[in-house]
């Protein structure tokens, strides 16, 4: 249920929150940790971080416009691989801030960076685990993935994906090994 009121909330505040011009720029949710965040160590669960995750990209797509675009290629937004490090605990009712961001992509793939940022105390403006995640478009239609190129056609995005940083290369890298780990199962 505590998920389903924060996907409301990101759902309607995006309404009211300044639109992301540029594909690049980040996205940022403020938010909280509510008891049911917690684990039996009285901190935010190493499970939940990931679900977390799943509000910054929705207020990514909803503030770029790839929201109306999926709606009109009947696609939804599907993950392929999640890569996250924990860093620094994030306690009971601490504030942080989710920020989001595309790093890049390729003819099917986007890649996006997620930082938990510590909002309050001494720490505060530090990351407190940062996320990798590797998604793409899925018409439901059709039931394949929709290209990048078709995807920022759509919204009007005329440059190409920039160079990736050192640490989105080795973590592809890692993926490329465990996908023939998994094909050789």
């Amino acid at each position: 249920m505590n998920l389903l009121l924060r996907v409301l909330y990101v759902f309607i505040s995006s309404f009211f929150k300044p639109k992301i011009g540029d594909l690049l720029a980040p996205s940022l949710l403020k938010l909280c940790v509510l008891p049911n965040d917690l684990d039996f160590n009285l901190h935010m669960n190493n499970g939940r971080y990931l679900t977390i995750m799943d509000l910054g990209r929705l207020d990514l797509i909803l503030r770029t416009g790839l929201f109306k675009i999926m709606v009109q290629q009947k696609s939804v937004p599907i993950l392929a691989s999640a890569k996250i490090r924990y860093r620094l605990s994030l306690d009971p009712f601490q504030k942080y801030t989710l920020q989001t961001q595309i790093l890049g992509w390729d003819e099917k793939w986007f890649y996006i960076e997620q930082r938990f940022l510590m909002g309050s105390g001494a720490k505060q403006g530090e990351v407190a685990a940062i996320g990798l995640v590797k998604g793409c478009f899925l018409n439901n239609t059709t039931q394949s993935t929709v290209p990048t190129s078709d995807v920022l056609t759509a919204i009007g995005y005329p440059y190409a994906s920039p160079l990736f940083p050192q640490h989105i290369t080795d973590w592809l890298q890692a993926e490329e090994t465990l996908k023939n780990v998994t094909r050789n199962a």
